[in-house]
């Protein structure tokens, strides 16, 4: 979720299932329809790359995303963080830094690495970003202690991560740059996630806690003026314009960016971001399925085995232990993004 920038808001760190009864019903729709755009998002990449190159693809995509929220943020009676204080003006650099790490470098790589590998793969080594972002919440500091259960989640989501690639297979096998393009772009995620985590948590420098859709609109924009600047590197090579690429270009940034961060906003105001962090899950296996469908993408048993051992560890790696008192004791945070893929 390929996501997946926007704000980032403090959730439970166990979100492997669904409540049983949802608040809202209709969030049952609003939370499919995320995974569908999230998960159609490598889709509409890998589809989008016949026509233009990985940087023009991420510049699109951020600037209609941006357009997007930008006018859901005003609508809304909100707007940007201003530059009236010093704290404010600090806050725009934390959001630069978060945009760059949440948004412009991520979406290269992962154009960059579509260029080779599948767009269901691409999925799959996406859903990696949790465990990233438990590993540099270690040598961070974020992450002050990892219980041996969420360690070994650890453990098992990368293990999983080889049986997919299967290195030993030499040229049999996935492994190349395309794949460590989009590992990079899932580790730059968790970067963004564990940064904004310390050095934003949601608040306006010491004022009044932002609202979410203002802190991504002010991201989305400061992303924008970043990915102008990568225009140079691969963005002024003459476009071809054929109309379906440029068409999931443009779904791409309206619907699977812009509009999926309103989704995502709406189910974590109604239900919590632990039960809107469910996405997670429903992603690579979207991925995996539209590539197979539109793509005719082949993906074979040890991919589906893969993908089982990758999910079963960002499960674990998310767990809970019980306090003194029979209470849940998170031991550690995670954090939704409603913008990444």
């Amino acid at each position: 979720m390929e996501e997946q920038g926007g704000a980032r808001v403090e959730a439970g760190p166990n979100p492997a299932i669904v409540e049983e009864t949802l608040n809202n019903r209709a969030n049952y729709v609003r939370l499919g329809t995320l995974a569908l755009l999230w998960g159609a998002s490598f889709l509409f990449i890998k589809v989008g790359l016949q026509a233009l190159t990985p940087t023009q693809v991420a510049f699109a995509r951020i600037v209609l995303g941006a357009v997007v929220v930008v006018a859901l943020c005003l609508l809304s009676g909100g707007g940007l963080v201003g530059f009236g204080s010093a704290g404010k003006r600090a806050l725009w650099g934390t959001i630069a830094v978060a945009a760059v790490f949440g948004n412009v470098l991520p979406w290269i790589l992962f154009g960059i690495g579509e260029r080779t590998v599948d767009s269901g793969l691409t999925g799959v080594l996406n859903a990696t970003t949790p465990l990233w972002t438990v590993l540099f919440g270690l040598l961070y500091g974020t992450e002050r202690s990892l219980p041996p259960l969420r360690l070994f989640g650890l453990l098992v989501g990368f293990s999983g991560v080889v049986v997919i690639l299967a290195p030993w297979q030499g040229s049999a096998g996935l492994f190349g740059w395309g794949v460590l393009a989009c590992l990079a772009a899932a580790a730059s995620y968790g970067i963004s996630f564990v940064y904004i985590g310390r050095g934003l948590n949601g608040s306006g420098a010491g004022e009044q806690p932002l609202p979410p859709l203002t802190v991504a609109a002010t991201q989305l924009t400061a992303a924008s003026g970043i990915a102008l600047l990568t225009l140079p590197v691969g963005g002024l090579e003459p476009i071809h314009p054929a109309p379906l690429p440029l068409l999931a270009v443009a779904v791409l940034g309206i619907f699977g960016t812009g509009f999926a961060f309103a989704l995502h906003i709406r189910i974590i105001s109604d239900e919590g971001a632990t039960t809107a962090s469910t996405v997670t899950y429903l992603m690579p296996v979207v991925s995996v399925v539209l590539g197979w469908l539109v793509l005719d993408e082949r993906f074979g048993p040890r991919m589906v085995l893969g993908m089982a051992i990758v999910l079963l560890g960002v499960a674990l790696s998310r767990t809970t232990v019980r306090g003194p008192r029979g209470g849940k004791r998170a031991e550690g945070t995670e954090r939704a993004e409603p913008a990444r893929n």
